[in-house]
């Protein structure tokens, strides 16, 4: 009964953690509104994210790891601290300004295909036909969705969906790079080190090429880059570490297809934005090629 439980929690955890998450685009899109570019919207989630980070990596500082670190661990800190959350946090800022937050997400969703892919190229796993097979509809899905759109809102959806993919490719990487780091540090101060690793690295860039007009903003602009920090970065982030934690990787990667729904009941009800029943169509498949992919990933 005690590990029933514990699986449903786990369930419970992660539907919530992914739903937060998917809150993201909308409340970027949101943040548009009021004429900040995604440069500041994302200094914006980091200022307000990178002080309750430094609390808890201070907090689980003396906290034992699990395997003995060396210097050279700290270095794939920064490494994917950059690639994983800066780089695809920026591409993923970058291409909402051209696209719907419903379609970043449906795109967003291929990092799973990419994963397996990537896990092929450098790690030799083999991809069975089947997978193959799931990987091409799952991409048909993305161009049934996608060039639609194209038809809708012209060639600048190109430079988004760019942009996305970008996003999903980085963050890919950083899944497939850092699967070995993390027992090595624990999840909590893992995620707090390569966040603070991802702020520090738009600090800079802030620096360099910022419109320094961070103070000039409407009180609405603010709100909404805390509840990104708080609600669609930070409790997240522990809530699906805690849920892969409780019900393993695989099962939160079949739970996770929620995320594309979340999305677009969410930009329906707060953007007004609209999908045709060929995009829903295009979408359903994205989503149950991933769970597919997954189901079959979870097979021995």
């Amino acid at each position: 009964m005690k590990s029933r439980n514990t699986f449903l929690y786990g369930i419970c955890i992660g539907i919530l953690g992914i739903i937060l998450f998917s809150s993201k685009a909308v409340m970027v899109k949101l943040m548009y509104n009021y004429e900040v570019n995604s440069l500041d919207a994302l200094l914006l989630r980091m200022l307000f994210s990178f002080p309750i980070y430094l609390v808890i990596a201070y907090l689980y500082r003396n906290k034992e790891n699990s395997a003995p670190t060396t210097h050279k661990d700290y270095v794939w800190i920064l490494v994917f601290g950059f690639v994983g959350y800066y780089l695809a946090s920026l591409f993923d800022f970058i291409g909402l300004t051209y696209i719907k937050a419903s379609l970043e997400r449906i795109i967003l969703f291929l990092y799973p295909t990419i994963v397996l892919l990537l896990n092929r190229l450098f790690l030799k796993t083999k991809i069975t036909a089947k997978q193959l097979l799931v990987i091409g509809i799952t991409y048909i899905g993305i161009i049934i969705a996608f060039g639609q759109e194209v038809q809708f809102s012209g060639n600048d959806t190109y430079i988004g969906g760019a942009f996305i993919l970008l996003s999903a490719f980085t963050y890919a990487v950083y899944l497939v790079g850092s699967g070995w780091l993390i027992p090595k540090f624990g999840v909590v101060k893992f995620t707090a080190y390569v966040m603070l690793v991802s702020c520090i690295c738009v600090f800079v860039h802030y620096g360099i090429a910022g419109s320094f007009d961070i103070f000039n903003f409407s009180w609405e602009v603010y709100l909404l880059g805390f509840l990104i920090a708080l609600f669609a970065t930070v409790i997240p982030s522990f809530l699906v570490s805690e849920s892969i934690k409780r019900i393993s990787s695989s099962n939160f990667a079949i739970i996770a297809a929620i995320g594309p729904i979340a999305t677009i009941i969410l930009a329906v009800l707060f953007l007004g934005e609209k999908l045709s029943l060929l995009q829903y169509f295009g979408a359903l498949i994205v989503i149950l090629g991933i769970v597919l992919i997954n189901l079959k990933k979870k097979k021995p």
